[in-house]
């Protein structure tokens, strides 16, 4: 993977763990050479991953609407910024520059990020790894319930599996390689067995 979008909060979140995590993501990501792609804020979780890429040496790519930036919320000294009219275009932006997705602790627009990648996962949209790292059994109960949606019958178990799911950023990270690696060689025979020699 040589990109990866971070969903996750404006707000740092009432412990101070959160905010810890987010600045790990961004240095593990910088360190692994993978570039950082985000909203493009500077508050918070979001302000603290990219942060904390940058000075680690990473490159750091952010998204953000204009209306947001006209907030000065935009942050000044990313590798590059793009400014786009609305959320919608945000997100599609987002995901066409990477290879795969992470939510860390976040808010309604974490989640509603979350959701839609892993409704275009499931319609074969997106095909990178979307990982829900789940520090402090911050989303217990979330992945309590998408099991309830099984259960009940409004979700197959092979599309909550689109969710990868690990409580540290190592295990996660190998996770999402793990399955990048295997989309990539399964598309990679898929496109050989239809290649005719002529």
């Amino acid at each position: 993977m040589k990109s990866i979008v971070v969903y996750c909060g404006s707000n740092p979140g009432k412990n101070p763990l959160y905010l810890s995590v987010a600045t790990q993501t961004g240095q593990m990501l910088a360190k692994k050479q993978i570039k950082v792609v985000y909203g493009g804020g500077n508050l918070g979780l979001m302000g603290a991953v990219a942060d904390a890429a940058l000075e680690a040496g990473g490159e750091v790519v952010g998204i953000i609407p204009n209306f947001l930036a006209q907030l000065e919320v935009a942050h000044a000294t990313l590798t590059e910024i793009h400014f786009v009219e609305n959320m919608h275009q945000r997100k599609a932006q987002m995901v066409a520059l990477s290879d795969g997705v992470i939510a860390l602790p976040g808010g309604y627009g974490t989640l509603d990020e979350l959701f839609e990648i892993l409704a275009w996962s499931q319609l074969k949209t997106f095909h990178g790894p979307v990982g829900v790292l789940n520090v402090n059994g911050f989303y217990d109960h979330l992945l309590a319930h998408c099991q309830k949606m099984v259960d009940e019958g409004f979700l197959r178990a092979e599309n909550l599996a689109l969710m990868i799911v690990d409580t540290t950023l190592d295990g996660l990270l190998a996770k999402m390689q793990d399955s990048y690696d295997r989309r990539t060689n399964e598309a990679e025979t898929l496109s050989k067995s239809l290649y005719v020699v002529k």
